[in-house]
């Protein structure tokens, strides 16, 4: 009996199966699994693969002086990279525009006139129309009395702009209610002596006309060339319970394309360039006209040219101590049409728009990997025999055969963190296999950036765990109805907040969107990653690219242990006649070890 691992090394993470081979084939004693240490397929990998190949061997107790050969997968080294490319930006001068949303607004309805700041109210006549501008260092009950007396006077004090936390305070010793608007930081910069309207919705509720181009064009009586220009600030208070238009002097208001930049496609037959701001849709049918991609540029001096260049730079910088210049393309690019939070330039409470961008992930593979030269490094760390196996897409398909209810024509998806691969193995043995741009990293990155989260470690466990509710101290809503009844109270800083339930326990998330919102978005951008690109792969790699001459589809990888995706995915193909679903190697493995179990079958003699 011969002691031997396969490895196969990922970009994400490296995963090892320890098996006898005797005369009746190969025996499976177990497998472990460890992070992939530096770029996939270069001298960096040791660390990792002497780890793995350690803890399959002490997990069934044997000795490394019994194993006598480690196979490994020919891993070609693959980098992807991200860019969140904005296309508009809403620029406001002058502080037009307060449209954040305090957690305590208060009163109701719409107030209009000319803002006037609070200590010159005394100078007010009757029957003007004001908005009262609270300043800092103004006490509530003072700002009460002083525009409760202007009202006695028949000053129409019709809405309010405070500074501090008061909003509330100042409503309750009203006799007659009117809308506030408060914790605007910088009250100080809000322009008097200036028309404008104030509107606090109900509780549940949103802002109707401030958030309406035509409702501010009615409010202030604007001409059509105003009132575009005016788009920009009612698109900011979409979605807002309180918001604030003051109307400026003519020129303060600026919608300001900003440029994208330019994508350059390069196919084998076509040469095709294509900008950015033209949206994702346009982006992938223009790479669909020049497929198959030979390389991708970008625009210098912006950031598609400087992702693109930084992807680039970053695999010549890994082959850099190899003998001969390595040649180094962008394989392949997906967009993604998002939103990014903007800073409203000019605001007074840190608010912002939320702006059209475009998400770009690129991958960029080298025709020629180091191989040999970490197979050699290898044999000297583990003192044992190493042998570079099989193509990696053919160990894939070898492994995921392993999974029970399958047969040929069969193809793989592995879903991993930088990129979407698929293999199809037809009847008669061949295999096509394919390596798409885009996979787990992005996905997280669109949850970070549409729900401004600015947290990639809360946005990576919004994308893996589902969502809930807390709605008192004992019990959580959870996002598909249900009700969840706790022994213990539940954290404090978790009530009647939206929260992650994870393997390590609840997890507030730090944002005001309601469940449904987060839900949402996570589906949503597991759609537009995972299978858009799941599609895309299964149709290249499809005879004629028609999916019926599919029969079945695996699904591999760390991200086939989605609560979600692989339901997805398998949604998607359903029309096509397709059985798909998550892989489970050997019948016990579940959708990893695919790749590692098939380099131990290859190399006892059975063939695809």
């Amino acid at each position: 009996m011969t002691l031997l691992v396969g490895v196969d090394i990922g970009n994400s993470t490296t995963e090892a199966c320890l098996a006898e081979l005797g005369p009746d084939g190969p025996r499976y004693l177990g497998g472990a699994l460890a992070p992939t240490s530096g770029v996939k397929g270069t001298a960096e990998n040791v660390p990792g693969v002497v780890k793995v190949v350690q803890e399959a061997l002490s997990a069934v107790g044997r000795a490394p002086h019994e194993l006598a050969t480690v196979l490994v997968n020919e891993a070609t080294p693959v980098i992807s990279g991200l860019a969140m490319e904005t296309i508009t930006e809403t620029v406001i001068t002058e502080s037009t525009m307060i449209g954040h949303n305090p957690d305590t607004p208060a009163g109701a309805g719409l107030g209009t006139g000319t803002t006037v700041a609070f200590g010159e109210l005394d100078e007010c006549g009757p029957g003007e129309r004001v908005i009262c501008v609270v300043g800092a260092g103004v006490d509530f009950e003072d700002a009460a009395a002083g525009i409760a007396a202007a009202r006695d006077r028949g000053v129409e004090v019709t809405g309010a702009v405070v500074h501090a936390d008061d909003a509330n305070l100042v409503v309750n010793r009203l006799p007659q209610p009117i809308p506030v608007v408060d914790e605007v930081t910088l009250i100080e910069k809000v322009p008097l002596g200036m028309p404008a309207a104030v509107e606090v919705a109900e509780p549940g509720r949103t802002v109707r006309t401030l958030s309406n181009s035509y409702g501010i064009a009615t409010l202030f009586d604007l001409d059509p060339d105003q009132t575009r220009l005016v788009a920009p600030v009612a698109r900011a208070l979409v979605g807002n319970r309180s918001a604030v238009v003051v109307r400026t002097p003519s020129g303060d208001i600026a919608d300001r394309r900003i440029p994208a930049g330019t994508l350059t496609l390069i196919g084998e037959h076509a040469r095709l360039s294509v900008g950015i701001d033209a949206g994702a849709e346009e982006i992938m049918a223009t790479l669909r006209r020049v497929t198959p991609l030979a390389d991708a540029t970008g625009e210098p001096g912006t950031h598609v040219g400087g992702m693109l260049a930084t992807v680039r730079d970053a695999m010549a910088e890994t082959l850099s101590d190899t003998a001969d210049e390595p040649d180094v393309r962008i394989q392949d690019v997906l967009a993604v049409d998002t939103f990014v939070p903007q800073h409203v330039t000019g605001a007074l409470a840190g608010e912002f728009a939320l702006e059209n961008a475009v998400a770009l992930a690129a991958m960029v593979r080298t025709s020629r990997a180091p191989m040999e030269a970490l197979a050699e490094q290898l044999r000297s760390a583990l003192g044992v025999d190493v042998v570079v196996g099989g193509v990696e897409a053919d160990m894939a398909v070898l492994g995921a055969l392993t999974t029970p209810g399958t047969e040929r024509p069969l193809a793989v998806l592995d879903l991993g963190g930088g990129s979407t691969d698929a293999a199809l193995a037809t009847g008669d043995g061949e295999v096509r296999s394919v390596h798409l741009a885009g996979a787990g990293d992005l996905v997280t990155k669109l949850i970070d950036s549409e729900l401004g989260l600015d947290n990639r470690e809360v946005a990576e466990d919004i994308k893996k765990n589902p969502l809930a509710k807390a709605e008192s101290f004992f019990h959580v809503r959870m996002e598909d109805g249900t009700a969840r009844f706790f022994d213990e109270p539940l954290p404090a800083e978790a009530f009647a907040r939206v929260v992650v339930l994870g393997e390590e326990g609840m997890r507030p998330v730090p944002t005001r969107h309601s469940l449904e919102k987060v839900r949402q978005v996570r589906r949503s951008a597991k759609h537009k990653v995972f299978v858009v690109n799941a599609l895309r792969a299964l149709e290249r790699v499809a005879p004629g690219g028609n999916l019926r001459e599919i029969g079945f589809v695996v699904v591999l990888g760390g991200s086939a242990l989605d609560f979600e995706i692989p339901d997805m995915i398998a949604e998607a193909v359903a029309g096509a006649g397709i059985v798909c679903g998550t892989g489970n190697v050997r019948g016990r493995e579940g959708p990893r070890n695919a790749v590692a179990t098939g380099l131990v079958d290859a190399h006892a003699g059975r063939a695809l």
